[in-house]
């Protein structure tokens, strides 16, 4: 089937008028429909929301950056920015060419302004963060950077795309989609049943939530705060499993790392006057954070993500509705 990709052309207008044309003719060659505001300039929020939509059809978003870093919305960031900062929020595969030497450039197509030079330095850093990108320095060199990453990303990253009404999927290839469709929900549903939980121990055997926990650990003072002499102590709390499930599990709601659920518990119980000393570890033992993790993975409120180098911990269906039930606020209180 004749699919075609759709790819959103962002730059600023003005000072890359030749090195758009160039770009657009490229990917029209390339049988790729390109999308852009060339007679459109953003200038407003209604216009923002329209644009917005135009990048969510789009499979590739294709930046170029010159030297100018463009008009700027009521946040201060420039469209070509906002444009960027979305694509990339809505997982759109980017394609990014910046200009080799933007201060070579001639006064017409760099910036004046001080504090938008800043701006173009720190965008140029943010596109160039933790993703391949290409340089050029001449608007002839950019029909063939934009062919060779545009066809790379293409196949290591194929798109959705566009087909034509007429080059639609046949009966028989529908039916096979959905025969395939199908088997996943089924694979799904195996797959989710052999995940589920299984209790080794019986719940009636487990602690009950009335039942008491001693929370433990140790703790160092700042050298400064003792005459260059480092103090280092311990602490301990009694408490409830039910009462530091409910301290603890609106923490979890954000899935945060063991070492931050560990430095919770023992900020929160410890009773350290964090005001008149520098502490510099403050910490819950080992083997009773070991134990709480356990515990609560036993009965099934919290489960442990370990694709991390770090655990980390998160509510479980269950683990949420006993929040609930222990945090709600009633209407009788």
């Amino acid at each position: 089937m004749d699919k075609r990709y759709q790819v959103f052309v962002s730059s600023t207008y003005i000072d890359l008028r030749e090195e758009r044309q160039s770009v657009l003719q490229t990917l029209m060659e390339m049988d790729c429909i390109p999308a852009g505001m060339e007679l459109f300039p953003a200038a407003d929020e209604e216009q923002w929301e329209f644009i917005k939509r135009i990048i969510d059809d789009c499979d590739y978003y294709l930046l170029i950056i010159g030297g100018r870093y463009g008009s700027t919305a009521d946040d201060g960031l420039s469209y070509t920015e906002k444009e960027f900062d979305y694509a990339v929020s809505k997982g759109i595969k980017v394609i990014a060419l910046l200009h080799k030497a933007p201060d070579e450039l001639p006064r017409s197509k760099s910036e004046t302004e001080e504090s938008n030079y800043q701006k173009l330095q720190d965008f140029r850093d943010k596109v160039s963060d933790g993703r391949l990108i290409r340089f050029w320095d001449n608007p002839a060199q950019l029909p063939g950077e934009v062919s060779l990453s545009l066809n790379k990303t293409m196949k290591m990253f194929p798109a959705i795309g566009w087909l034509r009404a007429d080059s639609s999927a046949s009966p028989e290839l529908l039916a096979e989609i959905n025969e395939l469709r199908k088997e996943n929900n089924s694979l799904k549903t195996q797959l989710t049943e052999s995940n589920a939980p299984t209790t080794i121990i019986p719940e009636t055997e487990l602690a009950n939530f009335d039942s008491k926990i001693i929370l433990k650990g140790d703790y160092s003072i700042d050298a400064k705060s003792f005459h260059n002499d480092t103090r280092y102590s311990t602490w301990s709390k009694e408490t409830t499993w039910e009462e530091l499930f409910g301290t603890i599990s609106p923490f979890l709601v954000d899935r945060p790392y063991e070492t931050s659920v560990n430095e919770f518990i023992a900020s929160h119980y410890s009773g350290i006057d964090t005001n008149n000393y520098k502490i510099d570890s403050l910490l819950v033992d080992t083997q009773v954070l070991f134990t709480i993790r356990i515990q609560f993975v036993a009965l099934n409120l919290i489960t442990v993500n370990n694709e991390d180098t770090i655990s980390k911990w998160e509510l479980t269906g269950v683990g949420t509705n006993k929040m609930l039930e222990a945090r709600v606020v009633r209407a009788s209180e």
